[in-house]
């Protein structure tokens, strides 16, 4: 018997209904060719710290950090019984399908049951990209060997032990350190969340911190034999190195910069064209979606957040309108070339004119760059399939799938041609610089805008462009113009912008952008950041949640009193994204083979001990009202002894610091007890004790 063990029901339906005829069972679906049962995501999950040493139940910073000897799942309660219909179902099978999602965490949770159950039958692997009838029939004729995914189930399974240990260590060193300056609240660290909600914290100090400044630029209008145009001063690398410039190039001087307008306005006002240099460029459409791109487009285009773009697209997937939605794949397989006709045919009897207008006018015979075998892993770019939109959708997801299909019926028109040229004018020592097109061949630009997804980077300094808004005139390097007058134009800088949900995924993705070192900047650029396709919007939303973070006017991300708090406790390694980002980067390596499980989490571990250490001298603010022990820090509290009321330090026995009760205030005028056999409390406490429990499902 051949069993196919799905991700989710609606996957096992849809798969079910390809076998040929599908009976609805207990559980499962017996069709024609086998059997398909199906899990709830992940059925199984990590225990609690106590169920590996019952003394863990108590939160105490001298037990961390915890650290797992052999790692230990249980079944999820809500999950059991399904649990045990698969279990029954492998025990009789004589091979098995695994049909979970084509991505890191879809291949850990049908192989962590395999593994549970100590499984030895065959097993292989369906890649389901799209569910429309004729992608799950293509894909079961082309059925893999799941071992062929191994290194795939190490990244999964190295990640989700590494925010284990983070989280749970973490949260609790810091929780604690948190009590003893008197903060009665849990803090959730997560491997990925905590960078996450600091890029918020410091977007927000640098626009409350922002000081405008005054710049100049000087803009100077040349004549030719041909005609006139303007050109930007540059300064040389040597005039940048003058006080008059700041450290971004700016020119923040306007006695120089009037200076230089005297100095070029007084003859002699020959100049020469240095430079004249015409180059064709070729702009390719942009590339179909990934998960992000498609969230952070969708979040500038409609506002929409990132949970609901998701949402919305993981509809439409199960709609077989589109293609498998978690992909962090912005490139297609030319196996699919062949489907153009038949999805461009449907697209042209779109509703939305400027897609009808779009796929209309498309050629289905172009082959783009998106099409690239060497670029495809387990899934593709989110597309459109060959099923035909005849229904009336909600306005999200018409509003989604409108977008999705957009980016690919632009991969069949031509490419936007166009001539750029670059002029560089030399004048009394100075270079001055322009630039123009010609457009040669419009191309896709003549039926589509191509959606913003690019984050613009916070550190760059606003400038002009150089772009001459009128044709340049014709000439050639050597050629000699004269000066005709030039113009002081000034500007203003300005902050950088809030983050909202889309612009926070933007942030994610391209974290080498917000990392500390420098020097980590060029290694991490082409990594895919922090935080995965499917998760993002996740962590977003439960920051907002947990009031960590508020959404304002325009969707505004704003931190809170707690998100300010925790960031400003914690130290640099664990709210810079460096670490993290370059953690992803061995998570995407490991999937590919380079590198081990465990060198991974022996590196994780050296971490957590690292940053579990550093707990004990977190520099947590003592909330108003409380009374600051002189020794270490933390927070005084009353306490009744022996021999009556006492102040003593919340972080003993670590300091044993106590003081006499005076009018109810610590006696700080009078005797100082280092040691006390008045109070003898270890320092912890029940989680119980809170609102709000961590569990492993807590933290990325």
């Amino acid at each position: 018997m051949r069993l196919y063990i799905a991700e989710k029901p609606s996957m096992a339906r849809e798969l079910a209904a390809c076998l040929k005829n599908p009976v609805p069972r207990n559980g499962y679906i017996q069709t024609d060719a086998g059997i398909v049962t199906w899990l709830f995501g992940h059925v199984l999950e990590q225990v609690e710290p106590a169920a590996y040493d019952p003394k863990y139940k108590f939160w105490r910073t001298e037990d961390l950090p915890i650290v797992p000897k052999v790692w230990q799942l249980q079944v999820r309660p809500d999950a059991a019984k399904q649990f045990d219909v698969v279990k029954n179902l492998i025990a009789k099978a004589d091979e098995i399908v695994h049909a979970g999602d084509p991505d890191r965490e879809g291949q850990l949770l049908v192989d962590e049951v395999l593994d549970f159950l100590g499984n030895t039958k065959p097993v292989k692997r369906i890649l389901l990209n799209a569910l429309d009838a004729e992608s799950i029939l293509r894909a079961n004729e082309n059925l893999r060997d799941n071992a062929e995914f191994f290194n795939l189930k190490q990244s999964a399974l190295a990640r989700s032990r590494a925010d284990w240990l983070i989280g749970m260590n973490l949260s609790r060193a810091y929780t604690l350190a948190a009590r003893r300056h008197g903060h009665d609240l849990t803090l959730p660290i997560g491997r990925v969340k905590t960078p996450t909600l600091a890029l918020v914290v410091r977007r927000e100090r640098e626009i409350k911190n922002f000081k405008p400044v005054d710049f100049f630029t000087i803009r100077a209008t040349f004549v030719h034999a041909n005609g006139e145009f303007t050109a930007t001063f540059k300064p040389s690398k040597k005039m940048l190195k003058q006080k008059a410039f700041d450290a971004e190039g700016r020119l923040i001087s306007k006695e120089f910069a009037e200076e230089l307008i005297a100095k070029f306005s007084t003859a002699p006002i020959d100049g020469k064209i240095s430079s004249y240099k015409t180059t064709e460029k070729k702009e390719s459409p942009p590339l179909p979606f990934s998960l992000s791109t498609l969230q952070i487009a969708a979040g500038k285009a409609f506002g929409y957040s990132p949970q609901q773009v998701l949402d919305a697209a993981q509809k439409l997937y199960e709609m077989k309108l589109t293609t498998y939605p978690r992909s962090d794949c912005e490139f297609l397989p030319t196996n699919q070339f062949k489907d153009a006709l038949a999805i461009l045919s449907h697209l042209t009897n779109s509703t939305d004119e400027t897609l009808k207008k779009l796929a209309a006018n498309s050629n289905a015979a172009i082959k783009s760059r998106a099409w690239d075998d060497k670029k495809i892993s387990a899934h593709h770019a989110i597309i459109p399939t060959r099923k035909k939109l005849s229904q009336a959708l909600p306005a999200v997801e018409f509003n989604i799938y409108n977008l999705i299909a957009k980016n690919y019926a632009v991969q069949f028109h031509q490419l936007h041609i166009y001539d750029e040229t670059v002029i560089v004018v030399d004048y009394k020592g100075e270079k001055f610089r322009v630039s123009g097109k010609v457009v040669k061949q419009l191309g896709w630009r003549e039926f589509y805008s191509a959606p913003k997804t690019a984050a613009k980077n916070p550190k760059s300094k606003p400038r002009d462009e150089d772009e001459s808004e009128t044709p340049l005139p014709q000439m050639k390097a050597g050629d000699t113009v004269t000066h005709k007058k030039s113009e002081l134009k000034k500007g203003v800088t300005k902050p950088p912008p809030p983050f909202t949900a889309a612009s926070l995924v933007q942030g994610m993705k391209d974290i080498h952008k917000y990392v500390k070192n420098p020097d980590a900047q060029k290694q991490l650029k082409d990594v895919y950041g922090i935080g995965t396709e499917a998760t993002r919007a996740a962590i977003i939303d439960d920051l907002i949640q947990r009031e960590f973070l508020t959404v304002g006017k325009k969707k505004i991300l704003q931190p809170t009193e707690y998100a300010y708090l925790l960031i400003d406790a914690l130290p640099d390694e664990m709210t810079y994204p460096d670490a993290t980002a370059i953690w992803e980067d061995k998570l995407h390596s490991m999937s590919d083979g380079d590198g081990t499980l465990e060198n991974f989490l022996d590196g994780q571990v050296d971490f957590t001990r690292e940053l579990v250490n550093a707990a004990t001298t977190a520099n947590f603010s003592v909330p108003e009202g409380s009374f600051k022990c002189p020794t270490c820090g933390s927070v005084m509290v009353k306490r009744r002894g022996k021999n009556g009321e006492f102040w003593g330090c919340k972080s003993f026995p670590r300091c044993r610091t106590t003081f006499d009760d005076k009018d109810g205030k610590p006696d700080f005028d009078g005797k100082k007890f280092l040691s006390s056999p008045k109070f003898n409390t270890p320092d912890d406490f029940n989680p119980a004790d809170f609102e709000q429990i961590i569990s492993s499902a807590d933290f990325d």
